[in-house]
């Protein structure tokens, strides 16, 4: 079940759901429009490789905005920092952004229950594109869990992503064995 507006209001209020900065504006019916921070991250290499620690280079968004290119993998980061200890959340993109050709998530847009941080995105664009600072990127929906949860996302051993960070991070998957 899709948690509405008044029950993310209500969740907010109980600390089960964190947002900040928060606006009501930015609330939908059934959803929260997060934003596109200053920050974004390409990787250095061309070649990235999946045991390895893959570098990545930061770029700031200048006021003007910047123009993204397709056939290049962005980090982005949200403005928002977000927590989430009663539901899950989901975050997709917004029509709008879609309809500009802007991809914001390649496969990670589920969080876990017990997430605490700003959101990483994978940016990718069909065609290219001036984006800025600020601007509505995505949004946010929670689904109310059935359930109690054993083990939350933060309080893993080997969660990789639990740094608070106002910045894109890149791959953690050379911490994993295989």
């Amino acid at each position: 079940m899709i948690l509405t507006d008044k029950e993310i209001k209500a969740a907010i209020q109980n600390k089960e759901i964190v947002i900040e900065p928060y606006d009501n504006k930015f609330l939908g019916s059934n959803s929260y429009d997060v934003h596109l921070g200053k920050n974004l991250a390409i990787y250095d290499s061309q070649i990235l490789d999946a045991k390895k620690h893959n570098t990545i280079s930061e770029v700031i968004i200048p006021e003007e905005g910047i123009i993204l290119h397709p056939g290049i993998l962005y980090l982005g980061v949200t403005e928002e920092y977000t927590e989430t200890h009663n539901a899950v959340p989901f975050l997709e993109g917004k029509s709008s952004t879609g309809r500009l050709g802007i991809d914001i998530h390649a496969t990670a847009g589920k969080g876990d229950v017990g997430f605490c941080n700003t959101w990483t995105l994978e940016i990718s664009v069909v065609q290219p594109v001036r984006v800025y600072a600020g601007m509505p990127i995505g949004q946010l929906i929670y689904f109310k869990i059935d359930g109690e949860v054993e083990m939350s996302y933060r309080n893993k051993k080997n969660a990789k992503y639990t740094e608070r960070t106002t910045k894109p991070v890149e791959s953690m998957m050379w911490k994993n064995k295989f």
